[in-house]
């Protein structure tokens, strides 16, 4: 079997096995070549691989086998321990691989196809947002005086200032900051390798300032924007942040700066777009700030209502 897909692909369920090498390769160049950013990809690997495992548990020898009923089965057990959005998720999985198989001519048909996932509907996303007087109270908490409190004061406001995805953030070079018309730009890679330029915000142009200058690798035009600390020097390496380091900072400094709101690296977005559209922002602009292809998307992260509601909450009186 082609060992460049096995680097990126996850290993194969014995049902796949059993169905022959043609089906194993099939397998692994779902995962390698027809998704292409890395989390649907572990996300996916990891429904397919807790499905085919509950199909062999089942009594399924081969994945030829697997029947609409083997999948309805499964996802009734989903929604007893996982919420609906997962759920649907998982069940997306499912029914992109096989009609994967269908097309490679592996199976026959989708036995995912005609099974429908439990019902969901949001208005409202679930991320947690912070008030503009407290995203204010984290960025001033950050003690500056050392490269790492300057990486990261500038990681939180570019996420609030440009309602970056922490993902395109963390994967943006020294370079992707650049001076356009007189004005700080930045340059991020979103989802599906879309990119998009937005020009900062003058609080956002000040800390990336201060951050490119104070670490001194404004002249490392092709490094990583946000790195890691070289340990034991208190200095940035060449290592670019991982995802889970952002998160782990994040919750570190509003512990710190006396936030109790259970908040994220998605926190900042919603925030950010909360306060433009409290401001008097468009949904449409905030839409094409975001990089939203719909602004349906976009209102998930409007809470504008939720300090309507807590001011009506407050009118019971007892």
């Amino acid at each position: 079997m082609n060992h460049a897909l096995s680097l990126t692909s996850p290993a194969v369920p014995v049902l796949v096995t059993a169905a022959g090498d043609r089906a194993g390769v099939r397998f692994l160049e779902f995962f390698a070549s027809a998704i292409r950013n890395p989390h649907t990809r572990r996300a996916y690997a990891r429904a397919a691989g807790d499905f085919l495992t509950w199909c062999a548990g089942a009594g399924v020898t081969s994945i030829t086998s697997v029947q609409p009923l083997h999948v309805a089965a499964w996802i009734e057990l989903q929604t007893q321990a996982l919420s609906a959005p997962t759920v649907k998720q998982r069940l997306a999985a499912i029914r992109h691989l096989f009609d994967w198989l269908v097309t490679g001519q592996i199976i026959p048909h989708n036995p995912a196809a005609s099974v429908r996932g439990p019902a969901h509907s949001a208005r409202t996303g679930a991320t947690p947002v912070l008030d503009p007087t407290e995203a204010r109270q984290l960025l001033d908490s950050i003690d500056v005086s050392t490269p790492i409190g300057l990486r990261d004061r500038a990681l939180i406001a570019l996420m609030v200032f440009s309602f970056a995805r922490v993902g395109a953030a963390l994967a943006m070079r020294v370079e992707d900051v650049y001076v356009q018309q007189r004005r700080l730009w930045v340059r991020l890679r979103e989802k599906g390798g879309r990119r998009h330029e937005m020009p900062c915000h003058h609080t956002l142009e000040a800390y990336l300032h201060a951050y490119l200058e104070g670490t001194g690798i404004a002249g490392e035009p092709k490094g990583p924007l946000f790195r890691t600390v070289a340990r034991g020097t208190g200095r940035l390496s060449s290592t670019p942040l991982p995802q889970a380091n952002a998160y782990a900072m994040v919750r570190r400094r509003a512990l710190a700066a006396g936030i109790g709101t259970a908040i994220g690296n998605h926190t900042f977005r919603a925030t950010g777009i909360t306060a433009y559209l409290k401001n008097g922002g468009t949904l449409e602009n905030a839409a094409a700030m975001a990089n939203h292809a719909s602004t349906r998307t976009t209102q998930l992260y409007d809470r504008r209502h939720d300090e309507i509601s807590l001011d009506e909450v407050e009118r019971i009186r007892v």
